[in-house]
């Protein structure tokens, strides 16, 4: 008899014990026990033309003006931040922190922006939470900022310094009751990323994306702002986008 699996393929059900198993024709695969109660065999893969069919670049690029930019990333951070806040951007204090653990192995995980001044970029976190194992072996990290509807990106790469407490008591005092609940006194810690590098990145229909790179130099900031490259070709900077 004839099946429907939850993925939309075709298989085979047949009787498996007090029960029914679907296979579908979808390979390789894995059984797991579907809703119903039957063991459904699942797909464990995502073919490359399926992934090719699905939009991407679907927001609305912005206009960027090359000349006058400033001369510390933190005031163009800020530009583009107040930009996507008003252009309607979900979240744009989300951002993605990746930290390397001592095997040099990467991990990354979504939290949000805490605060922003002239010395970097604020997350936090518990000290026991396995992003504050990775800050306490390298103290180093890369946030990404990704605002879709815009077509806009920021990326943050630098070294991290641990706040102070009074720093730290306060963040975690200005968080909700439920937010507070269960954390030890000294249990919650503010990190700082003082960048090296920051790279603004404006997607473009046509994929000659423009990106804008400040580097540390010299006790103030590098600017590069003539990367612009195709998607799958490199920038110069050995990177592709």
């Amino acid at each position: 008899m004839s099946a429907r699996c939850p993925s939309g393929h075709f298989g085979q059900r047949r009787a498996s014990g007090g029960g029914e198993l679907v296979h579908c024709d979808a390979a390789p695969g894995n059984d797991r026990l579907g809703a119903s109660g039957m063991m459904v065999s699942v797909t464990l893969r995502l073919p490359a033309e399926r992934l090719r069919e699905i939009p991407s670049l679907t927001g609305e690029p912005q206009s960027l003006a090359m000349g006058g930019l400033p001369i510390d990333p933190v005031a163009l951070f800020v530009e583009w931040f107040d930009h996507a806040l008003e252009a309607g951007v979900a979240e744009p204090h989300a951002a993605t922190l990746a930290t390397v653990d001592r095997s040099g192995i990467p991990d990354a995980r979504t939290l949000i922006l805490k605060s922003l001044d002239e010395r970097g970029w604020a997350v936090a976190g518990s000290r026991f939470s396995q992003k504050a194992e990775h800050l306490a072996v390298q103290p180093a990290a890369a946030l990404n900022f990704w605002w879709q509807p815009i077509m806009r990106a920021v990326r943050v790469r630098g070294v991290v310094e641990e706040a102070s407490r009074a720093e730290s008591d306060a963040d975690l005092a200005a968080r909700s009751a439920s937010a507070r609940a269960g954390i030890e006194p000294g249990e919650w810690v503010v990190w700082r990323i003082r960048p090296v590098r920051v790279e603004f990145w404006q997607a473009s229909f046509d994929r000659r994306h423009t990106r804008i790179v400040y580097t540390r130099a010299d006790g103030g900031w590098s600017i590069d702002n003539g990367l612009v490259a195709r998607d799958g070709i490199e920038d110069g900077s050995g990177e592709e986008q």
